[in-house]
């Protein structure tokens, strides 16, 4: 009869060693894997809550609480607050709100990693600290008040354990078909941590963002930028201008897509959660027409300006994920 050997100890500590260690390199790029489409998965749940719920609001305008200040000017240091408790908690569950001095008790973290996971910055706490640009080019909106006002944010926990800061903008006008300012069309910037306080609060992460525009026909759109810009130089042909832009989403990966304008327009509000503080000009996949001739519409962020783009505008692009 045939006899079998058996392992000895060191073949067995070897092959135990192995696994070991392929277990240690391979584990973490799964568990990074697994982690980032929970947060997908999490992210557009959430988005399809907070979109309905905004539908379901009539107006995003007329909540909030303003003084005077010392200095003269108009501050609304309890407007996001307000506007959580007065109008979205009417259509949205809420576990918890904290106003703007107490951020952190409804898990909102001090310090958030910018979407190119170089920067640390302090999570911002009022509309100025979130983009400085959100104070320039306001008031021009026909509604007879200052809307010139550095709000400050306010917070709220949902019923699944995200983290949600508000910055809100009472004075937010009406959506326009010709040159405007995104600032004064934004209502409410929603910017979330989906599991609070733990790591690893990042952008494009656990660390999100969306934005809801108009005061009547209200849309909330919630974009998932890629890291890095693109640079194009369209034809002078008006059929390739879109399909130039929308090329270099795919040179950067199949799964990638040109924003919508109000999509572009929410990567200004937020930009400096994604690294678009020194760009100028935007293309966006959505067309206007003017007169007879095709028209892109672009997002300038030196200024927020918002204005049809022609054939000969050369520009930069920044993909969102499909």
């Amino acid at each position: 009869m045939k006899k079998f050997r058996g392992f000895t100890l060191a073949e067995v500590l070897i092959t135990l060693a192995i696994i070991g260690i392929v277990a240690a390199i391979t584990l973490p790029s799964l568990l990074v894997n697994v982690n980032e489409k929970a947060w997908d998965a999490q992210k557009k749940a959430l988005h399809a809550r907070l979109a309905q719920a905004i539908g379901q609001m009539n107006a995003l305008g007329g909540y909030g609480t303003y003084t005077e200040g010392e200095d003269g000017n108009t501050t609304a240091d309890t407007a996001a607050e307000s506007f959580i408790l007065d109008a979205l908690s009417k259509v949205y569950k809420i576990n918890n709100v904290c106003g703007p001095d107490k951020l952190s008790s409804c898990g909102i973290p001090s310090k958030i990693t910018t979407l190119d996971a170089v920067s640390e910055i302090n999570f911002p706490t009022k509309m100025s600290e979130l983009n400085p640009v959100l104070l320039q080019n306001v008031g021009n909106i026909g509604l007879g008040e200052d809307s010139n006002v550095d709000t400050k944010a306010a917070a709220f926990e949902t019923v699944n354990g995200e983290s949600i800061a508000v910055f809100y903008n009472p004075y937010c006008g009406t959506d326009s078909s010709i040159y405007h300012f995104v600032q004064n069309k934004m209502c409410v910037n929603f910017v979330y941590d989906l599991n609070g306080k733990e790591g690893p609060n990042q952008v494009g992460k656990d660390v999100g963002f969306m934005t809801a525009f108009y005061r009547k026909n209200s849309t909330l759109v919630a974009p998932v930028p890629y890291k890095e810009n693109a640079e194009i130089s369209p034809s002078y042909s008006e059929s390739k201008d879109v399909i130039d832009a929308a090329g270099a989403c795919k040179l950067k990966g199949e799964d990638l897509r040109l924003p919508d304008r109000d999509e572009i327009a929410s990567l200004f509000i937020n930009a400096p959660l994604v690294n678009m503080v020194d760009s100028i000009g935007f293309w966006s996949g959505s067309i206007i027409s003017v007169g007879n001739s095709g028209f892109t519409w672009g997002q300038d962020f030196s200024n927020g300006g918002r204005a049809p783009v022609s054939r000969s505008y050369t520009g930069y692009v920044r993909c969102v994920y499909k």
